[in-house]
């Protein structure tokens, strides 16, 4: 099958960019000829299984749905283009799908302007509703929500990654027909468990290969001077907490620095975002921020980190994070809410009954999440790796993307 894998944005730092560059990456080691077509603009830094990257000219001007700086880009609110700038960018994407022909399917991300560019195409679509697209864009915008539901209607399938979202695709923009729920998945390869030695060596070697950013003037790279800093945070073994994503208020962050102060272990906090500064002030001892890594970092970080938290106060559509936590071993602590009650779930099913409820805390409570990660710490070290091995299980049998891409293929295979 050809596919054209529509995304709007980068590969690297977000879900939805790191699950566009999963599929392409799985469908191409499966024999599907594949051609992402997005605005990356360093495509080699990234495993694709041999899927080619097509660019194409979007006017300069792009429709986010939180602000965010890209290369030679102008980012914009979707729910402040207006139709003339919308109309634009739905007919250069489209007009770009068209040179990439022929092809049997347009996938595309996001219900806008994913569903707008695949019916524009005028080949076979299927959309991906990742959620950010529908909460900060598209609730309470009527104009947004009756077209997106005009362009679902047309769409072959509607892919949800949770029950979460798909009840909040019901709520923004009406019932939508052929909805298949698929989990968005994790690389189970390249996230697993490794000896702590060998964990920390591989993740200062990658810290040391980081481009220079002198003053951090970059903040989508890593901080300057990680490498010798990671190394001094890491000289003893004692119990480390882990953060990764965006540095939003949305995410969290703070009620996980409120609840660090009342907990005996240091902190490593990964990512970028306006809030940065604001947490840094607040933040408490023994805490370390390093900007964002790519996953050639994470993948070694993760098995050095006692415990994941996942502290999101705003719907999340699934906690790809948390599954990429759980595949490390690294048991998982998340927000029990939207799409994240889902992988609490999905690890209480694994859980040893006395150590279920170690899986979640309640939505913004410091207090719930200090307790929790008390708990989780103080528990013997060959505890806490049964619970790392739990998790891993979860994250094998439930989110592997091998599993993921094949089952978002079968509803088309049977039209």
């Amino acid at each position: 099958m050809r596919i054209l894998l529509w995304h709007g944005y980068l590969l690297g730092g977000t879900g939805s960019n790191v699950y566009t560059r999963a599929l392409a990456r799985e469908w191409s080691r499966a024999g599907h000829d594949v051609v992402v077509v997005c605005q990356e603009p360093h495509p080699e830094r990234y495993d694709l299984g041999g899927a080619k990257v097509f660019r194409p000219n979007v006017g300069g001007l792009l429709p986010v749905f939180v602000l965010d700086r890209y290369e030679g880009l102008e980012a914009k609110l979707l729910q402040d283009f207006t139709q003339a700038e919308r109309a634009r960018y739905v007919a250069l994407n489209a007009t770009a799908l068209c040179t990439q022909m022929p092809a049997d399917l347009v996938f595309a991300n996001h219900v806008l302007l994913g569903a707008a560019v695949g019916y524009a195409s005028g080949m076979p679509f299927v959309v991906k509703a990742h959620g950010s697209e529908l909460e900060y864009s598209m609730r309470g915008n009527e104009e947004l929500t009756t077209w997106g539901l005009q362009c679902l209607a047309l769409a072959e399938a509607v892919f949800v990654g949770s029950a979460h979202i798909r009840r909040v695709l019901e709520e923004v923009v009406g019932h939508v027909e052929r909805v298949y729920e698929v989990p968005p998945g994790v690389d189970v390869e390249e996230f697993r468990p490794a000896p702590r030695d060998q964990a920390l060596a591989l993740l200062l070697e990658e810290a040391r290969a980081d481009a220079a950013n002198p003053a951090n003037s970059n903040e989508r790279q890593p901080d300057e001077g990680n490498a010798a800093r990671l190394e001094e945070f890491f000289a003893t073994d004692e119990p480390t907490v882990v953060y990764f994503g965006k540095l939003l208020h949305n995410k969290g962050i703070h009620v996980l620095l409120e609840a660090l102060r009342a907990v005996d272990a240091r902190a490593l906090i990964v990512g970028f975002g306006d809030y940065r500064k604001d947490l840094e002030l607040i933040a408490p001892p023994r805490t370390l921020f390093t900007g964002p890594l790519e996953h050639r970092h994470l993948v070694h970080l993760l098995p050095l980190a006692d415990v994941t938290v996942v502290p999101s106060i705003f719907p999340e559509a699934f906690g790809m994070v948390a599954a990429e936590a759980a595949a490390a071993g690294s048991p998982p602590l998340v927000a029990r809410h939207s799409g994240l009650a889902e992988i609490a779930e999905g690890l209480e099913a694994e859980y040893p009954a006395e150590h279920k409820h170690l899986s979640s805390f309640e939505n913004g409570d410091a207090a719930d999440l200090a307790a929790k990660l008390n708990e989780l710490l103080v528990l013997p070290p060959e505890t806490r790796a049964e619970l790392g091995s739990a998790a891993r299980r979860a994250a094998v049998e439930r989110w592997s993307w091998t599993s993921v891409a094949a089952r978002l293929l079968e509803p088309i295979g049977s039209r």
